[in-house]
């Protein structure tokens, strides 16, 4: 494998270290990661996990069947199991974290666990032997989380430590969340969709871009 071309690969799903154009399979990307033991590309791991998820291109299996060590296999399952439990830690609710979760075996679940503590107290993550930096992780999403918000800056100004994903987060529940992104990338809505859009997400749409209440929510800050 070429580590110069892995690069060039995950620039297109959420880890930019070089910029690439071409359209990637994101398993094949995530299984050359996992097999390429970079410790510096494994704390981005949970980006583009995180990336490729939303987009619909990450399926466990198939990227399981690309890695043909047993170690690098458990690695995935340990890498998996550390994104999950960034995201819950985080705070990021994805619609397809639940799902994700059921790939996890004993060893996955057990340690899903330590993981979460270990963000929630800035500790060292410990993949087998290989130890990754809990802060470096949150610091390389927090890094493209902002270079993803680019595209919506005209719709909402973010402060927060993990940027849109994670104030969206805050206000709309997972599903919610992902219409509402869908609506701002002008991507096609099922009927169904568009009706729940309409009928349940527009109502808080409107309320978030009610000038008195945003005046009111800063007022409220001030005094905290």
């Amino acid at each position: 494998m070429n580590d110069n071309n892995l690069l060039k690969r995950l620039g297109t799903l959420g880890f930019p270290l070089l910029a690439s154009e071409k359209e990637e399979d994101a398993n094949l990307a995530l299984a050359d990661l996992v097999e390429s033991g970079d410790l510096r590309l494994w704390e981005g791991f949970p980006v583009v996990l995180a990336n490729s998820a939303e987009r619909g291109l990450f399926d466990y299996h198939t990227a399981l069947k690309y890695l043909k060590g047993h170690s690098d296999k458990l690695y995935l399952q340990l890498l998996l199991a550390l994104s999950l439990s960034f995201y819950e830690a985080s705070k990021l609710k994805f619609a397809w974290h639940k799902r994700l979760y059921g790939f996890l075996n004993k060893e996955g679940r057990r340690q899903y666990g330590n993981y979460l503590l270990a963000f929630k107290n800035n500790q060292e993550l410990d993949l087998r032997g290989k130890l990754l930096s809990s802060q470096r992780v949150k610091a390389n999403f927090n890094n493209y989380s902002r270079q993803a918000q680019e595209g919506f800056r005209d719709f909402l100004s973010v402060n927060d430590e993990l940027g849109l994903e994670y104030a969206l987060s805050q206000v709309f529940p997972a599903k919610q969340k992902e219409l509402f992104l869908k609506k701002l990338r002008h991507e096609k809505l099922t009927k169904t969709e568009r009706e729940y859009f309409s009928r349940v997400v527009k109502k808080r749409v409107l309320a978030l871009a009610n000038s008195e209440l945003h005046r009111l929510s800063q007022k409220l800050l001030q005094n905290l």
